[in-house]
């Protein structure tokens, strides 16, 4: 039996891409790689992560536009900036807590 991944980042964090211009707010997380294979094979060799550790859902943005993404947790960092998110769809999933962080619908503490 193998070994559960404990994750690194929590739902709500705010984080940043170790290699590519974009940050976003988790707002799920799988243990392992749970995406198609088609989508994992289209990432580029030299940068494709290790599907045995925890990926995240992020609502995404970069300077032209907001999306989801789909991150391993190696290419992710702590966005400590304090900037808000701007992503349309996080009022659907979080509260904005009184210290300025994101947390799940229904749990804000004010």
């Amino acid at each position: 039996m193998r070994e559960a991944k404990v994750a690194k980042f929590r739902i709500g964090q705010v984080v940043r891409h170790r290699l590519f211009p974009f940050r976003g707010v988790i707002f799920d997380v799988d243990p392992e790689f749970a995406n198609t294979e088609e989508w994992y094979e289209a990432i580029p060799a030299e940068v494709r992560p290790r599907k045995d550790q925890p990926f995240y859902h992020l609502l995404a943005e970069n300077d032209e536009t907001e999306y989801v993404a789909y991150v391993s947790e190696q290419n992710l960092l702590d966005d400590s900036s304090g900037e808000p998110v701007r992503h349309p769809q996080l009022a659907e999933f979080f509260d904005k807590t009184s210290d300025g962080h994101y947390a799940p619908k229904g749990r804000a503490q004010h």
